[in-house]
């Protein structure tokens, strides 16, 4: 089987709080965890910086006129809190985003901050640029393997060669649970593993669910 070759892995994901998308593969990835020997590492990037000085319909740049703000607010809990308050604040955050669809981007920030029991005064984050160097470089980092002209998720882990192997996705709904959690990431890495493989593809018949 191909997690017998791939006996343990450390894997990287790339995420902005506010992609619904990511949001569903970074549950996967959870379950992921619990049936293959995998250890996940997590990181920002951001839809606001991936489409800096991009032609996008005038709708989802009203949307992004707001995405500064979480992406910023994991950053600076990291650089203070370290690298263990990242993906407990995702979690605060994608719960009141994406699960009680709170669209009050301050009041998400605040409510998630408290859960995960991180200062209020990290919120402040969102109105600064003080941090966008530090998001830039998370950002580029997980990207630059990639290219540009896709968005997040964006998962990084080790090739069979020692190399790293980074990809796109999968987007997928609604996360896959238990060894079917599993068979995915076996199938996942198969495809993504393969020289001059590129893309599987096919139009996206619902959105993302968080069942």
């Amino acid at each position: 089987m191909l997690n017998d070759l791939h006996s343990h892995a450390d894997a990287d994901f790339w995420f902005d709080p506010l992609c619904p998308w990511a949001w569903v593969t970074s549950r996967w990835m959870l379950e992921v965890e619990k049936v293959r020997d995998v250890q996940v590492r997590w990181h920002v990037m951001s839809l606001a910086v991936l489409n800096e000085g991009k032609e996008i319909p005038e709708e989802y740049r009203d949307w992004l006129a707001t995405a500064y703000g979480p992406v910023r607010v994991v950053t600076a809990a990291r650089l203070a809190h370290g690298e263990d308050v990242v993906l407990p604040l995702y979690t605060a955050l994608g719960t009141q985003l994406h699960l009680e669809k709170n669209e009050d981007r301050a009041d998400a920030i605040a409510k998630a901050l408290a859960e995960v029991g991180l200062p209020a005064d990290l919120a402040a984050a969102a109105d600064s640029t003080d941090y966008d160097e530090a998001l830039k470089t998370s950002h580029y980092a997980g990207m630059n393997p990639v290219g540009m002209d896709v968005g997040t998720p964006v998962i990084h882990v080790a090739g069979e060669d020692g190399g790293r192997v980074a990809f796109f996705g999968p987007v997928v709904t609604p996360a896959p649970k238990g060894e079917a959690a599993g068979r995915l990431w076996d199938g996942t890495l198969l495809v993504a593993g393969t020289p001059g493989f590129y893309e599987i593809k096919r139009t996206r018949t619902e959105g993302p669910r968080f069942d």
